[in-house]
């Protein structure tokens, strides 16, 4: 993206160039970390917290024995959801972490988006006592490429079981059925990147990774939702992070 500086106009060509970015479900945000610095852009949840990772040119980097997490939310209270990151491993070995997790904070109850728990080299929907996860139909088992990659996994119910739906790179990777109807109510939720989940600051996988762009959604996003997803694509006017994104975009 290139803009042309002429006086005061510039900004106002920034806000218009950036909101015809793909916008995607801005309503249902709830959760969005660009790691430009530990803030969360929504203000629904709190700082990020980092056990030994670090935030390193607009990554989050975590390691073997460094995590991060995000607490504190105080959004709406999450049924549905869309785990949403942009994710590149540093390390294909089968270590059970996560790119990106949705805790509860008080019980044993979350939803992740976790490397190689049951599958080597296969990314799978992990979650409490395996209550909401499978194998996906057409998962895709990763090669050492290195590559920014971006995962999805949403939860839609149906009746009363959740439709799981994985996607890599926008590309379906299937759904099944599986979980009863779950909260994670405002005050009670955290993000995680790193372990599998936590119980305070203890707890299970890790993960060695950068880690571009995270999101939560309280909805199931679509496919075509899905497709329309770009890193660092929602637009500024709806989120009031002028600054925030105007300092993203001049580092691309």
């Amino acid at each position: 993206m290139r803009f042309r500086y002429v006086g005061g106009v510039s900004l106002l060509m920034f806000i218009f160039s950036v909101t015809t970015f793909a916008q995607v479900q801005e309503k249902n945000l709830v959760g969005w970390w660009l790691f430009n610095n530990e803030k969360e852009e929504t203000g629904n949840f709190g700082d990020v917290v980092l056990h030994g990772a670090k935030i390193e040119k607009g990554q989050l980097v975590v390691e073997t024995g460094k995590w991060a997490h995000s607490l504190e939310y105080d959004g709406p209270d999450i049924t549905e959801l869309s785990l949403v990151t942009w994710v590149s491993l540093d390390d294909y070995a089968k270590t059970n972490g996560s790119a990106l997790t949705l805790d509860e904070v008080s019980t044993d109850q979350f939803c992740a988006i976790v490397w190689a728990e049951r599958v080597d080299r296969q990314w799978m929907p992990g979650s409490s006592h395996f209550r909401r996860t499978d194998d996906f139909p057409k998962a895709v088992t990763e090669k050492d490429t290195g590559e920014m990659m971006n995962i999805v996994i949403t939860y839609e119910l149906v009746g009363n079981l959740y439709e799981i739906t994985g996607y890599r790179n926008g590309e379906s990777l299937g759904s099944f059925k599986k979980g009863d109807k779950r909260t994670w109510e405002s005050g009670d939720a955290e993000a995680i990147w790193g372990k599998r989940h936590v119980n305070g600051l203890n707890g299970p996988g890790e993960l060695n990774a950068h880690i571009e762009e995270s999101r939560i959604y309280n909805v199931a996003l679509t496919a075509d939702e899905v497709m329309d997803l770009t890193v660092g694509g929602l637009a500024v006017k709806a989120q009031g992070k002028i600054a925030t994104q105007w300092a993203n975009i001049k580092k691309r």
